[in-house]
């Protein structure tokens, strides 16, 4: 069985998925602050915290465990500039725990949402996995700091792991049983939503200059649903015996935040006022990849690069989500 720690979140329960499609059976373990019970549709919910190594424990005496997918993470980088201590121990400490349990029941594979927030400002784009780390952001260095802990345990125990670094994950499920759902909602495209609703009154765009064509940040947007099917590539690699690897996961193409929202006025055929506020802290101005690596050792092939594809899946997913 496959572990899936926040598998109840968003791109956990597509992860998931995409492993019970593809003949996997999962072990979702979730503390549920940031997930939901409805987006466990598929496998075995447990419910518990990587703070407790109990809970951990319990969940690998139950179930026999071959590999975790670790999707666990606090995610928000202005709160980590606010509140380091609380990413810290989320991400980095809990992390531990939950390879002290790993370890103690002799299962070494995992798969890691890192992120490209571990590069900072970026010396040359696309980003490659070469590329120097230097994290602007506690966010940032908690994944750089996991990603270093992986490195060690592989040549001191011989855990293998797939760290994936996302760049901007994007979109739903195509048959609209996931998607995107946080509360509240801190991401780009579901509060674009909210205003073109009537949620928010207005959209507020955080920096207009940054050394970029139009002023505001560039990222690259990547369908989670792709984002879902590298994940069962990493793992068939790991459990055929394959060795540790880490891969950027983007399309390439960056789109700044202004092009993100004319995009989205297109789809959802809506406007809406828009307001330049202050930077974010912790922004680096573009983050773009370069996912050939993963493409020829995985044979990755997304099949959701169009970002007006990407944001029509998620204003579909948007419009009949579970309320609440």
């Amino acid at each position: 069985m496959i572990l899936i720690t926040g598998g109840a979140g968003y791109i956990g329960s597509h992860v998931n998925k995409k492993l019970n499609q593809e003949g996997f059976e999962t072990v979702i373990f979730d503390n549920f602050s940031n997930g939901h019970r409805e987006l466990a549709k598929w496998g075995t919910v447990i419910e518990g915290d990587l703070d407790n190594i109990e809970d951990i424990e319990k969940v690998f005496e139950t179930y026999d465990i071959e590999a975790v997918a670790h999707l666990v993470a606090f995610i928000e980088v202005g709160e980590s500039v606010k509140d380091p201590q609380k990413f810290y121990y989320n991400n980095l400490v809990n992390t531990l725990n939950l390879l002290s349990v790993m370890r103690k029941h002799n299962v070494n594979k995992i798969i890691f949402s890192s992120t490209a927030a571990v590069f900072g400002v970026p010396q040359y784009v696309p980003i490659d996995e070469k590329h120097p780390l230097d994290p602007l952001n506690a966010y940032g260095k908690t994944k750089m700091m996991i990603e270093n802990v992986f490195k060690d345990y592989d040549l001191a125990y011989g855990l293998k792991s797939i760290v994936f670094r996302y760049f901007n994950a994007a979109g739903a499920d195509p048959d609209g049983e996931t998607g995107e759902w946080h509360v509240p909602e801190s991401h780009l495209i579901p509060i674009v939503f909210e205003v073109a609703t009537g949620i928010r009154s207005e959209l507020k765009i955080n920096g207009n200059d940054f050394p970029t064509e139009d002023g505001t940040c560039v990222r690259d947007y990547v369908h989670v649903t792709d984002l879902a099917a590298a994940h069962v590539l990493g793992l068939k690699k790991l459990l055929s015996g394959g060795e540790s690897a880490t891969y950027n996961l983007g399309y390439g193409k960056g789109f700044s935040n202004k092009q993100v929202v004319e995009t989205i006025k297109k789809v959802t055929n809506k406007d809406f006022p828009v307001v330049i506020g202050d930077r974010r802290p912790g922004d680096s101005p573009v983050l773009v990849a370069a996912s050939d690596k993963i493409k020829a050792e995985l044979g990755w092939k997304p099949e959701f690069d169009n970002l007006e594809r990407i944001i029509e899946t998620a204003w579909k997913w948007y419009q009949n989500k579970p309320k609440g």
